[in-house]
């Protein structure tokens, strides 16, 4: 299992989120506080994808402890963003521990996370997979359930449905085909971000400052919400207002 964060809103430092509060993506990478036997630490890998001032979006990614990188932490004081995704990996036994493997996966303007595991992904999953393109199939950024979560997202978004539902369709299609699944997806950009919680937890916060979705609070502060299991949050920032909606997510 790993440790994921959506953030929309006021411009802030990438430390803000990653290093600075007392229960940050980095402490989650070393003392999470609810991983629900999905590990102990999140020390796989790790990575952040920010949207620049320009409407492009930048990623950083590498393998091995978030703790370790004293580059991450010199870029998080300097780097500000009002849009961020940004995740700890706890690697799925026989899985690659590469950069490549790490979220955010990219593109399109967006940014996607997956917190869980897929039982034997790679033959459970070849039947929605044959539906991809194949040159999309030979570019997975890693051979990983994660990645091809990735693909089949972004093969959703790309053929015009909105975040909520590229999301949430690939979920209830994936927990069909692969029973017990862990499906904790997380998917960040053009001004909303879509979390479920599918066997783990999910937490948000909104405040005059902006929203906020994690796996876990980062602080001990007011307005901490945790979502119910089985649910999906959607959440949007505007310059007038930011809205959170809560929703369950039945089986069709």
């Amino acid at each position: 299992m790993c440790r994921h964060l959506g953030y929309l809103g006021r411009p802030v430092p990438l430390s803000a989120l990653l290093f600075d509060p007392p229960h940050s993506l980095e402490r989650q990478s070393y003392a999470p506080s609810d991983m629900r036997r999905g590990g102990t630490v999140n020390a796989d890998g790790y990575g952040v994808g920010w949207a620049a001032e320009d409407g492009q979006v930048a990623r950083y990614r590498r393998a091995g402890a978030i703790w370790a990188d004293e580059n991450l932490a010199s870029l998080g004081r300097v780097v500000r963003s009002g849009a961020v995704l940004a995740a700890v990996r706890s690697a799925t036994v026989g899985m690659p521990v590469v950069e490549t493997a790490c979220a955010p996966f990219s593109g399109d303007g967006w940014l996607f996370s997956h917190n869980g595991k897929v039982p034997e992904w790679s033959k459970s999953l070849a039947q929605l997979a044959s539906g991809l393109p194949v040159e999309r199939l030979l570019t997975l950024d890693a051979p990983t359930d994660s990645a091809l979560l990735w693909a089949l997202v972004q093969d959703r978004l790309r053929s015009g449905a909105g975040a909520e539902e590229a999301v949430v369709s690939v979920l209830r299609e994936v927990d069909a085909a692969a029973p017990g699944s862990r499906l904790n997806l997380l998917l960040l950009g053009h001004g909303v971000v879509v979390g479920t919680t599918w066997t783990h937890s999910l937490w948000f916060r909104r405040d005059e400052g902006g929203v906020l979705v994690a796996s876990e609070p980062l602080d001990t502060g007011d307005g901490w919400r945790e979502a119910p299991d089985r649910s999906v949050v959607v959440a949007s920032e505007s310059a007038s207002e930011s809205t959170v909606d809560v929703r369950a997510i039945g089986r069709r």
